[in-house]
């Protein structure tokens, strides 16, 4: 199963949209920690609807947690990121990959970049500078579960 791992989430209609998408494609969500919201927030609770008990969501406590977590299950992590090394569709996805999105605001921290095992990008038309990370990130998982043939059937 691809995994789709949210650092330190800030808005929750793209969590709970995110989740959303997760929930229907079969992909399984981490959050970690520390959101900037409840989940009991009503905002994301509408944007993820009545998804959110569909969804297979494990919540890390903090980075360090989760990072000890993927490796110990030999998971492969990739971060999409708008300066990201590979284009999406270039990237080889594989099996049991996570895919991390950065926070809305802030993106990701630089010392987590010797983490991953890998970054891409979505290609974008010049002089604009990001899509919406809930967009992006159904791009890219897209992307990962085409090449997979991994879509539920």
């Amino acid at each position: 199963m691809l995994r789709l791992a949210l650092y330190q989430p800030d808005i929750p209609q793209n969590s709970g949209t995110m989740i959303r998408m997760a929930a229907c494609l079969g992909i399984a969500v981490d959050i970690i920690e520390p959101a900037a919201f409840d989940v009991s927030d009503r905002h994301f609770r509408r944007s993820g609807m009545d998804y959110l008990e569909r969804a297979a969501i494990t919540r890390h406590d903090s980075f360090k947690a989760f990072d000890a977590w993927r490796l110990a299950g030999g998971h492969r992590l990739i971060l999409a990121e708008t300066d990201g090394a590979t284009a999406h569709t270039d990237f080889a996805f594989a099996p049991g990959d996570i895919v991390l999105v950065g926070r809305e605001s802030a993106g990701v921290p630089a010392e987590l970049y010797s983490t991953v095992d890998g970054s891409v990008h979505v290609p974008m038309r010049p002089g604009l500078r990001s899509l919406n990370v809930a967009i992006a990130a159904a791009v890219v998982m897209g992307e990962a579960l085409r090449q997979l043939d991994a879509y539920p059937r």
